[in-house]
């Protein structure tokens, strides 16, 4: 589990703002369900969604996103993350695969976590920001992400990872404005599985 804990040059949690907020969000309570409720709830709701609120910079560190209170699905994850390992909970990141116009090609890359819940395991949380489309909860054991996967080419991508895709990061570091960003959403070719001869 050590590597799911780790602060690194993005999942930064040992930045003195992020340790100071994830303090907070853990204060009174020592059980691991619910400090992660309240991290959770805290990033979806009070960190802005840069596409929908047609928000700049563009964030990748958690320390960033906290510091401009804005970030897209992959970097307000990064941030979660932080926070959660800041209280010694195990996180990860996982993606899905999802069609942009819900509609086949083209695709893209979907951000969200994966946290290790002593009761459950691993369990999938998705704090990109609720709007009238999406409704994201925290009601362990059952998982209620943002989107679900609906059309061919889609996928639950099964991988936890404890860093963030290269492809990423590429794409937060190479553009500064939140629509060249969205013009160039990150997207993985999914791996064809050989059908098995009879």
């Amino acid at each position: 589990m050590q590597e799911y804990l780790r602060s690194t040059e993005i999942i930064d949690w040992d930045h003195p703002k992020v340790e100071k907020l994830a303090k907070e969000l853990a204060f009174g309570l020592d059980d691991v369900v619910e400090i992660t409720k309240n991290c959770f709830e805290w990033v979806r709701d009070e960190i802005y969604h840069s596409h929908d609120h047609c928000m700049n910079p563009i964030t990748l560190k958690a320390s960033e996103v906290l510091e401009a209170g804005t970030g897209y699905c992959y970097a307000k994850s990064h941030l979660l993350a932080a926070l959660l390992r800041a209280s010694s909970i195990p996180t990860g990141l996982c993606y899905q695969r999802l069609s942009r116009d819900e509609n086949g090609e083209p695709f893209c890359l979907h951000g969200l976590n994966a946290v290790y819940l002593p009761e459950i395991g691993w369990y999938r949380i998705d704090a990109r920001g609720n709007k009238k489309s999406v409704d994201a909860q925290f009601t362990p054991p059952e998982e209620k992400l943002a989107y679900e996967i609906k059309v061919e080419g889609e996928a639950d991508l099964p991988e936890i990872w404890a860093d963030p895709l290269p492809v990423i990061i590429d794409v937060l570091t190479k553009y500064d404005n939140y629509e060249d960003v969205w013009e160039n959403l990150p997207d993985i070719p999914l791996i064809q599985k050989p059908s098995s001869k009879r």
